[in-house]
């Protein structure tokens, strides 16, 4: 994978979730108010337990205040009891206020995320693995979700608890209050500390946990590669490397903390011990009041709890803060290729005329250039062919024309209109696709082939089934059409899967067909089959095709053939032509499949001749002959 340089965002990380909150954000403020509010009610306990302590149980006038005025110690009573419950009600409002913004949260930046991802370009499918963005999509959010609900409530409510019970002590007793507050800078020093040495640590957690599902996923989606070559032991080993290095990273994040939490738990420990040393001289000293002092102690641990707490807090945010850099990575990127602000709309289908000017072009993460100066007209309607060994720019050349890479050089055009002034939408609807790399979605094979148009019926169907010689197989299944092929087609075999794509395609029914090795796992009855369609499609209605293979009984029937070698075009011309030139197709080290597909092709026939026993004019006779 290529190495990214690191990502600048136009918003901080609290910026953007509360751009993701939006209709929910007033939602969001009351619940925070409300986790405020809920904190200052924690103090009417202990302040009428204090109260009650003064006037009731150890103030001097204790018995006669109980005898004269009982009312108002069951008025304090109830008091205690209605805020108690408040405080209750408020809390279990304010969870359910911060669970539901969560999972809005949650469920906007998850859409938004699939959308992003559904438009990118491929150079960012090449750059991304799909465990790592599968972690993305789930366990990152996670944690984004996490923040939301819990991590932002937790730091209100620390803070509101904190400071509204500092306050307090400072009105009941300044002294007392900075006796006890005055070893909390200590606390906030060690959290800095433990912030420092934990943030890289959840970056490369969240990296190990990426890795390890990208090997889960490469598992999973090629279970028949590993079970072909019986390297399922070794891919075991492969993931529980992957696991252990997982788990070894997690117990080194989570010791960081540990080595952190005595020292914290031993200042929060101290509380107390102040409260009842020097809260004692002053008690004896007359300085504080026994109520005082009990609601002092009352209220100590909201002092405590949040110092505690304030590592739990931290160690969940440097969380969200790896996760969300991540997510928000996916969640600003945009395409490199992707519609011109000018761009009109062509909702009309095309005439089917394709121009390459002087086309090159390097992918970005390569040395060399793949295609060096192309340049070539389709009319519309006609049929190409495209010949080549392997590498030689067949398929990047293609790739050209829906625009799923850009020319570094040069122009590609379509109607004489360049494809970056179409729509990408309406451009690739009139660009039908069928490569020898077939995917077949986990639906019925009805639903496949009407994948590129949903609104035909299976009448039409059946139609483009027959077109790509896919209706016989079909019909012999127990569900017919309604069979589920499996995920990736793994129903059907490879030859059943090509089929069922390339009637796909022509269900589309494109001005341009462009078919890489359409039909490298069919058998040459298949092969033949399936060209027939094609070339009746081309003669009904006027469909434009180009047709990159490797079988030259394919391209007898082209209007014209383009032979490649290195990115450029050594040879051009009709079939007739080119045949003519076998000999000239040895100095491009293309002759030993074609001139054993030739011999195959002269034996098929009855001629058991060897090639060089045949005339140049003869041997080409015998082909157009054979293949006609």
């Amino acid at each position: 994978m290529k190495v990214k340089k690191e990502t600048l965002f136009p918003k901080t990380k609290i910026q953007w979730l509360w751009e993701n909150m939006k209709g929910r954000r007033v939602l969001y403020v009351i619940g925070m108010l409300g986790t405020v509010v809920y904190n200052i009610l924690q103090l009417t306990v202990p302040y009428y337990s204090g109260r009650i302590v003064d006037l009731f149980l150890s103030g001097a006038d204790a018995w006669e205040n109980m005898r004269t005025n009982s009312g108002l110690f069951y008025h304090l009573l109830i008091l205690m009891i209605v805020f108690t419950v408040l405080r209750g009600v408020i809390v279990y409002g304010d969870c359910m206020i911060y669970e539901h913004v969560s999972q809005t949260v949650l469920y906007r930046v998850r859409n938004f995320l699939y959308d992003k991802i559904q438009r990118q370009d491929m150079t960012f499918y090449s750059t991304y693995r799909t465990g790592d963005l599968m972690t993305r999509v789930t366990g990152d959010l996670d944690a984004v979700r996490h923040m939301v609900a819990w991590v932002i409530r937790m730091v209100i409510e620390s803070f509101s608890l904190f400071g509204v019970v500092a306050i307090y002590f400072f009105y009941m007793n300044w002294k007392m209050a900075l006796s006890l507050l005055i070893i909390s800078p200590f606390v906030f020093f060690i959290i800095y500390l433990f912030k420092n040495k934990v943030a890289p640590m959840h970056a490369k957690l969240r990296e190990k946990l990426a890795q390890m599902n990208t090997y889960a996923q490469e598992n999973i989606s090629g279970n028949r590669v590993v079970k072909a070559f019986a390297r399922e032991a070794y891919e075991i080993e492969k993931f529980d490397r992957a696991n252990k290095d997982y788990a070894q990273t997690n117990k080194e994040t989570s010791m960081v903390w540990l080595k952190f939490f005595p020292y914290v738990e031993s200042i929060a420990n101290l509380m107390p011990v102040v409260m009842l040393t020097v809260g004692g001289v002053f008690l004896i000293r007359g300085e504080l009041t026994m109520g005082d002092y009990v609601a002092f102690s009352g209220l100590i641990w909201a002092i405590a709890n949040p110092m505690r707490q304030m590592g739990n807090i931290m160690n969940e945010f440097q969380r969200f803060s790896a996760a969300s850099k991540k997510v928000m990575e996916i969640y600003y990127s945009e395409p490199q290729i992707k519609d011109a602000l000018d761009a009109a709309a062509h909702p009309n289908r095309f005439d089917g005329k394709i121009e390459f000017r002087e086309v090159s072009f390097q992918y970005e993460d390569g040395d060399l250039p793949v295609l060096h100066d192309i340049s070539f007209t389709v009319k519309p309607g006609e049929t190409i062919a495209i010949m080549g060994e392997t590498g030689c720019g067949k398929t990047s050349l293609i790739n050209l024309i829906p625009r799923f890479y850009e020319p570094t050089k040069g122009e590609v055009r379509i109607d004489d209109i360049p494809v970056q002034n179409f729509r990408l939408s309406d451009l690739r609807k009139q660009i039908g696709l069928a490569t020898q790399d077939v995917l077949l979605y986990s639906d019925t094979i009805e639903g496949n082939i009407a994948y590129g148009d949903s609104s035909i019926d299976l009448e039409e169907v059946e139609k483009f089934a027959k077109y790509s010689a896919a209706s016989d197989f079909i019909s012999k299944m127990p569900e017919g059409y309604d069979t589920v092929v499996g995920e990736r087609g793994v129903g059907l075999s490879g030859g059943q899967k090509q089929r069922v794509a390339i009637a796909g395609v022509m269900a589309m029914e494109p001005k341009c067909i462009v078919l890489d090795e359409p039909t490298a796992m069919l058998d040459p009855n298949g092969r033949k089959e399936v060209l027939h369609a094609a070339h009746e499609l081309n003669r009904k209605k006027g469909v434009t095709i180009l047709l990159i293979t490797h079988y030259m009984e394919e391209v007898v029937d082209a209007d014209y053939v383009y032979v490649m070698d290195k990115g450029h075009v050594v040879m051009q011309g009709t079939p007739r032509e080119i045949f003519s030139q076998v000999g000239t197709l040895k100095e491009h080290r293309l002759d030993v499949p074609q001139i054993t597909l030739l011999a195959d092709l002269l034996r098929q026939s009855g001629l058991d001749i060897p090639l060089g026993v045949l005339t140049r004019e003869e041997l080409v006779d015998a082909i157009m002959k054979i293949a006609g």
